[in-house]
């Protein structure tokens, strides 16, 4: 299986990468140059650019902005490079991802979108989320619906993996489950097991 894991310049996606490519051909992109071990592709996440996601099977979107030497798309404010990358871009990878029939899109959100509501509740994915106006927790949030809008029609597989506090074991099983699912939109929380 061909798995196309974005934001390559993170540790996450490094290991992502790694743990992958044990069953997988794994590539990495990001809007960046990134030195990595792995087949890199550099893609500004534009409409009118080409995505690499020809002959791709799977794709996970950690959604992370790397740090950027100039400004996205000329937008100077990081808050609204945040809400940028996380909307527009997203649409864009989606858009080009559903052209390509890709059949697994894997998008990292966080389980911070929850932490307004304190710690003393046991979350399930069906809870609405309840965001505070930080930019990167807002962006997340509009990242989903992005995601969601496209898990309507039916043209794509997609999962929302919500991480709270675990190892990077637990959210590459976790991605590793999503890239084969048959089902057509879920939502996972990834939280610490009690005990």
């Amino acid at each position: 299986m061909q798995v196309l894991i974005t934001a390559a310049t993170t540790n996450l996606s490094q290991q992502l990468a790694t743990d992958l490519a044990l069953s997988h051909q794994v590539k990495l992109t990001d809007l960046v140059d990134c030195q990595t071990d792995f087949e890199f592709i550099r893609s500004d996440f534009n409409h009118e650019s080409e995505l690499p996601v020809s002959s791709i099977d799977a794709i996970v979107h950690p959604a992370q902005l790397p740090i950027l030497d100039q400004p996205l798309n000329d937008i100077v404010d990081p808050a609204n490079q945040a809400l940028d990358f996380q909307t527009r871009c997203t649409y864009n990878l989606l858009q080009a991802s559903v052209e390509a029939q890709v059949s697994n899109f894997v998008f990292l959100s966080t389980m911070r979108l929850f932490e307004k509501l304190g710690d003393n509740l046991t979350l399930s994915p069906r809870w609405r989320t309840c965001p505070t106006t930080e930019p990167d927790l807002l962006a997340r949030h509009l990242g989903e619906f992005v995601c969601r809008e496209f898990a309507r029609e039916g043209k794509i597989n997609i999962t929302i993996l919500r991480p709270g506090k675990v190892s990077q074991d637990t959210i590459s099983s976790a991605v590793a489950q999503a890239i084969t699912s048959n089902q057509p939109w879920q939502i996972i929380h990834l939280e610490e097991e009690a005990g």
